[in-house]
């Protein structure tokens, strides 16, 4: 009975302790067990921002984000689990001994992918699993609506949405998203149970409009890749240019790349060629030599140079011409292409003068355009320039330039003498300096017109239209020098000429058979783009415009 009485007593007072703790937790410790329940079950989690859009002038999308799950595993809890893996591998679509070997090699991380940007129905069946150490995260995939066509322009995003190439990359901080924060109640496993309350709201990336027209990309985009297949070249380029503003309203290249596809992508076609590939422009050149001429004074459209008999000496070298065109004017060297009448007039100019031109066109400048790995490309600045030296500048070779930069040169003659800085984003408004005086570059305009209605460039002609512009035909330059049988084929130009509204050069690299060069493989592509550009901007025609006597025919 005693026995019995002491068990009582203790019972009563160890119950008694324990409800007195008890008390004494909840009214003195109550507030640090909050936090220490707190610190078990609530957690910060990350709220991704999705990326902002880039659309075209029109409000035409070419680059958005749509919301993808992404699927990961705590590897020590996932295979402590009594769960057959198979099912889960299966439905990942991978082998599942792999799948068990890889989570096995993972055991020391507590975080590991699973799959990325699945879309979300899929995920859902695979999370209904309810496997422990199964988690999801939701993330945003870039989707490319325009395809390969805008591939180079827009650029793509890697799988964690930073940008990688073109827009994407140049505006990279404009377009991501600032992710935010929201506090969450989560069970033993890990799982959310309920969330409590938002900390940061996710702030979206800034939306992106461009100079360029989804109309114009397409129309470039497949005339110059009919242009590539139908001459086997290896690769080309088209740049398309707003007079007025200076934007880029089409920028294609050849080969391109699906960006919604990037499997098997070959990396050689993800660069933008337009912009980081310089090349020797050849005749293209030929008129910013002319500009000096008539801006020294010295020289006037109708001053007349002698070719006879065909080729000219200038230091130990022969420059030829393809036959004896005798006496020809400044615009009749431009027309025919005159390689022995560009190099007899550049002999009688400063050479300096003609390189400080073309470096205030652009040539051998980085454009500015904000486009991620532009050129420089290449242009010379000896102390002393030998005769040679200031011929082959006139006619082209021993400098390079991308198509962007000669696209940025010939809008300065079309803007009268005023070169303006090339932008990617619509209603931008960027700088102009005048390079050569209006009276030049009206010249200048007339003789180029001419090398379309009577020489070297008459494939660019435009029905109800009147083009000036400028063939470029480039030997390649191989291990053992120039070689006879590759070239690159140009075209610069620009319509209408009365009143210029935009500015295109084409560039055809090592097109195949007899028929290379820039009046017959380039000048075409540049006709049936600037064609239906006119038409799809609706520009009143000026066939009816007739252009003074300035120049006269072909090689170039």
């Amino acid at each position: 009975m005693i026995r019995l009485a002491i068990v009582a007593v203790c019972f009563v007072a160890l119950s008694g302790a324990i409800v007195g703790r008890m008390v004494y937790v909840n009214i003195n410790d109550r507030d640090f067990l909050q936090e220490q329940g707190d610190l078990r079950t609530i957690r910060l989690e990350r709220i991704n921002a999705h990326r902002g859009m880039i659309r075209d002038r029109l409000g035409k999308p070419l680059a958005i984000s749509s919301p993808v799950v992404s699927l990961w595993a705590n590897p020590n809890e996932l295979l402590s689990s009594s769960s057959d893996l198979n099912q889960l591998a299966t439905m990942l679509k991978v082998d599942p001994e792999e799948f068990a070997d890889r989570l096995e090699n993972s055991r020391s991380r507590s975080f590991v992918y699973l799959r990325r940007h699945m879309p979300p129905p899929e995920a859902e069946k695979i999370l209904s699993l309810s496997l422990p150490g199964l988690y999801s995260e939701k993330e945003y995939h870039r989707f490319y609506p325009a395809g390969e066509v805008a591939a180079h322009l827009v650029g793509v995003t890697n799988i964690d949405d930073r940008g990688q190439e073109g827009v994407e990359l140049a505006f990279d901080q404009w377009l991501t998203g600032v992710p935010g924060k929201k506090k969450v109640l989560k069970n033993l496993y890990g799982d959310i149970v309920a969330d409590i309350m938002p900390v940061a709201d996710a702030v979206p990336g800034r939306d992106i409009e461009l100079a360029m027209d989804l109309r114009l990309q397409y129309l470039a985009y497949r005339e110059l890749k009919a242009a590539i297949q139908r001459h086997e070249a290896q690769s080309g380029s088209i740049i398309v240019l707003d007079v007025a503003s200076g934007s880029v309203l089409a920028m294609a290249n050849q080969p391109s790349y699906n960006p919604n596809n990037r499997q098997r992508l070959d990396i050689a076609t993800v660069r933008n060629r337009a912009v980081t590939d310089a090349f020797e422009p050849g005749s293209t050149l030929k008129p910013f030599t002319v500009a000096v001429a008539l801006e020294s004074g010295s020289h006037h459209p109708l001053s007349r140079i002698d070719t006879s008999p065909g080729f000219v000496r200038v230091d130990d070298k022969t420059i030829p011409d393809p036959r004896d065109m005798g006496e020809l004017n400044l615009g009749d060297i431009l027309a025919h292409s005159s390689q022995v009448g560009i190099s007899k007039l550049a002999l009688t100019l400063d050479p300096f003068a003609v390189r400080d031109l073309l470096a205030d066109v652009g040539i051998g400048q980085i454009p500015g355009s904000g486009f991620p790995g532009e050129s420089q490309g290449y242009l010379p600045n000896h102390r002393r320039w030998t005769d040679i030296e200031r011929a082959t500048l006139a006619y082209g070779y021993g400098v390079t330039t991308t198509p962007l930069q000669l696209a940025n040169a010939y809008l300065a003659i079309a803007r009268g003498g005023v070169r303006k800085q090339i932008t990617l984003l619509a209603e931008e408004q960027t700088s102009t300096i005048r390079v050569m005086s209006e009276q030049t570059a009206s010249q200048l305009t007339r003789m180029l017109a001419k090398v379309v209605s009577d020489g070297t460039g008459g494939q660019a002609h435009i029905q109800g239209y009147t083009v000036a512009g400028k063939t470029g035909t480039v030997r390649k330059l191989g291990e053992s020098g120039y070689e006879d049988t590759r070239h690159l084929a140009f075209f610069a130009g620009f319509a209408p000429v009365q009143d210029p509204e935009l500015v295109a050069v084409v560039m055809i690299n090592d097109p195949a058979g007899d028929a290379n060069g820039g009046g017959s493989v380039a000048a075409p592509v540049f006709g049936s783009v600037m064609s239906g550009a006119m038409r799809i901007l609706k520009v009143a025609p000026d066939q009816q415009v007739a252009m003074s006597k300035g120049g006269g025919d072909a090689h170039g």
